[in-house]
């Protein structure tokens, strides 16, 4: 991000991403659905964050309104992590993403995703940690690629990819099961994606030049 830079999070479900924006001195306005999960990621922050002179921001509300919840904020840096569909219900209401049908939710996931693009400045960056998910007959809905051609459509394009491997757990235990059952492969990653709004020759002279030698000295120690 950019140096004293301004967050922007639609799905605010966690506390997690707000508490590591402060603890880096960035500002931080992310938004969610649930009042309980708002009022326990304030909570969190208080007990890590203490006095410290930045704090995060929790809205809540919808965040197919996030251009009105966060009307005239100007952010460097557009961050999250969207629910993956149905995968996890998260509550009851109408308005919850978790409840609607795949159709459905990528029609109003877009939006959010438009909209939250339109508050997001001119050559900066937006990253969005997302895992594809199965429909009920056990076919994956292409959820990584509907995220990916959603930037697209708001003029924000894919720059990078990464991999995060999760946690493995007692994936191989239950990945074993499953695959002799149905022939299904156990997941055990997301994929982390991220886009660029603007030209990337900006890059440079909008970003300060990073010192990566210590990964090439740990390189050699091992």
């Amino acid at each position: 991000n950019t140096p004293n830079g301004k967050i922007i999070d639609c799905f605010a479900g966690g506390s997690v991403r707000g508490i590591v924006a402060a603890k880096l001195g960035y500002e931080y306005l992310g938004n969610d659905l649930r009042g309980e999960q708002i009022e326990a990621n304030r909570i969190n922050a208080k007990e890590v964050l203490q006095d410290a002179e930045i704090y995060p921001t929790w809205t809540c509300g919808d965040s197919l309104h996030i251009d009105t919840i966060a009307k005239g904020y100007e952010a460097d840096l557009l961050f999250s992590c969207p629910p993956y569909a149905d995968l996890e219900v998260y509550s009851d209401a109408k308005e919850d993403l978790s409840n609607m049908p795949y159709k459905e939710f990528i029609a109003v996931y877009r939006e959010i995703i438009r909209k939250s693009c339109e508050l997001l400045k001119d050559d900066r960056f937006a990253v969005f940690v997302v895992g594809d998910v199965r429909d009920k007959k056990g076919f994956y809905q292409n959820f990584v690629s509907d995220t990916i051609q959603a930037f697209i459509d708001s003029g924000v394009s894919l720059y990078n990819e990464m991999i995060l491997v999760n946690a493995g757990g007692s994936l191989a235990m239950r990945a074993g099961k499953q695959f002799s059952a149905s022939r299904k492969v156990g997941k055990q990653h997301q994929n982390v994606l991220v886009f660029y709004k603007g030209n990337p020759k900006n890059i440079k002279q909008n970003y300060p030049e990073l010192d990566l030698s210590y990964i090439q000295d740990e390189m050699c120690e091992e």
